[in-house]
């Protein structure tokens, strides 16, 4: 095992994880600790150390609200820690390696927490590695800097520093990517075999890590999960970075609601006296988050993305089946149908002529659909129609989830099951949970190792064929409580419903053009 290895800064030394043939390295810093000076401002390199430091403790998390203090579904989940050590100086990455040797050439997973860029980190306990691990899978978890530490603009900054004047942790995120590259030979991993991945705002980050020109030849692989937040009924959507002009007017607001007129001023403020008022702001004002700056982000990577202006690499996506539902909220069906006149336009007798779109719940919604499948099966379906990327893989998760709160397929619940961790939620989980994270995460791997999903189960029976997602011939993995099982769908067995859909599909493509 290797329980001790030699990065660029100095030695580190490991943990025997749960399964003592897996090493887990957690805290190691992969950056110089953006505080003082280095507050927004593009990550600076890691010192060197003495001796062997010990990587037996997850670092600090970035600073946020205080993870745990409620009782939502997330705190119930996984943010059950209050006492969770958080700080400024959080530039550290962890690594779980089932490597007996540096020559191992293991292929690596690189993951980004979710959070809307405003909240998470990466010691979650649904994101432990070792299951991973066990596969044959480096994995390395990225903290990085969020919210109004992680993405403030200011015209200060951006006179002072052009060639990085905006999101610090997008920069985060690929300093952590680079060190990955540079060192972990040391873990065993091979530097031409990793993936990116992350969920929501984590894949909405490996979309931006994409279309970042200076990430070229970093990675063979992308995972985005629940990331592709549009709706079809509305131009626009989370994820859409702002004007750099923008930002700037908003940090700049920021300050004067801080009552300081120069960055200087809010460098030597305490963070957490910034991390305070930035919860009042954010209340009354804007978020903060990506900016167009090109430097580092050059437009919406989402609108990349579906023109092949990214990487160009195999890509695996999904959603949830109950997570960010689209619909027309109406009150009659005439005002349903004047809403769909000012959305679709040219293409709104169309929508009205399929009778799903008439259909409508006891909230009074219209044509409800999840807009991550609509904008995914849109993008997909576009990109091979056009022999834009490689190969396509799409995913839905609609497994029935135990609890007292009956909570559906809420958004993130997939993250147990991908990363096989189940046993560390508080649901009653029953063999068939775990049969199918089981599957999930067989499937994962291998997509990390190949940049295919498909491969034998762990009893060396065939798994169900995962096909590519390709226009006229859409493959859908459908991962239920009965197990994983592809669904393909053919023009010739087109229903009304399906019909629907691709209406839907093909309006969230145009709101990206």
């Amino acid at each position: 095992m290797i329980r001790i290895a030699e990065t660029e800064n100095g030695l580190v030394r490991g943990i025997e994880a749960a399964d003592p043939r897996i090493t887990a390295f957690k805290g190691i810093p992969f950056a110089a600790p953006p505080t003082g000076e280095n507050r927004w401002r593009a990550p600076q390199p890691c010192e060197n150390w003495e001796g062997v430091r010990d990587a037996s403790r997850f670092g600090p998390i970035a600073v946020q609200d205080t993870p745990g203090l409620g009782d939502d579904i997330y705190c119930r989940e996984w943010h059950v820690d209050p006492e969770t050590q958080m700080g400024e100086d959080c530039l550290y990455l962890n690594i779980w390696t089932g490597a007996k040797s540096t020559e191992e050439k293991q292929p690596v997973l690189v993951w980004y927490y979710g959070g809307a860029l405003q909240w998470g980190y990466p010691s979650e306990m649904e994101f432990d590695g070792e299951r991973l691990a066990r596969r044959g899978v480096v994995v390395v978890t990225v903290n990085y800097r969020i919210n109004v530490f992680g993405f403030m603009a200011h015209p200060q900054l951006t006179k002072e520093q052009p060639e990085a004047p905006a999101n610090f942790g997008n920069l985060d995120q690929q300093a952590g990517l680079k060190w990955v590259a540079r060192n972990i030979r040391a873990f065993g991993g091979d530097p031409e075999k990793i993936t990116i991945a992350g969920q929501s705002a984590g894949g909405g980050s490996v979309l931006s890590q994409m279309a970042c020109p200076a990430n070229k030849g970093l990675f063979k692989g992308a995972v985005i999960m629940s990331a592709m937040i549009r709706n079809p009924y509305e131009k626009g959507g989370f994820g859409v970075p702002k004007t750099l002009r923008e930002a700037e007017e908003n940090g700049r607001n920021f300050l004067d609601f801080l009552g300081v007129s120069t960055i200087e001023e809010a460098r030597e403020l305490d963070a957490f006296y910034i991390r305070d008022k930035y919860a009042g702001y954010r209340e009354k004002f804007s978020f903060m988050g990506p900016a167009v700056d090109h430097c580092f982000c050059f437009g919406d990577p989402l609108e990349l993305f579906l023109a092949g202006k990214s990487a160009d690499v195999p890509v695996m996506a999904g959603n949830t089946g109950d997570e960010f539902p689209a619909f027309l909220k109406a009150d009659s069906k005439e005002e349903m149908r004047e809403k769909a006149r000012a959305v679709f336009g040219e293409y709104a007798e169309e929508f009205l002529k399929m009778p799903e779109a008439g259909r409508c719940d006891e909230e009074g919604r219209y044509g409800k659909v999840n807009g991550l499948e609509c904008t995914i099966k849109g993008i997909f379906d576009s990109r091979t129609a056009r022999g834009i990327g490689q190969k396509h893989y799409y995913y839905k998760f609609v497994a029935d989830i135990p609890g007292y709160d009956r909570p559906g397929t809420f958004h993130s619940v997939d993250l147990w099951f991908f990363f096989e961790t189940l046993a560390k939620c508080w649901r009653p989980f029953t063999g068939k949970h775990y049969d199918l994270a089981r599957q999930m995460c067989n499937y994962w791997a291998n997509f990390i190792k190949t940049g295919n999903p498909n491969g034998p189960d762990a009893d060396q029976s065939p798994m169900p064929e995962w096909a590519p997602y390709e226009a006229g011939k859409p493959c859908e993995m459908i991962f239920s409580t009965q197990g994983a099982a592809a669904v393909l769908s053919r023009p010739e067995s087109e229903t009304e419903e399906n019909a629907f859909m691709r209406f839907l599909m093909d309006a969230s493509v145009r709101g990206l053009t």
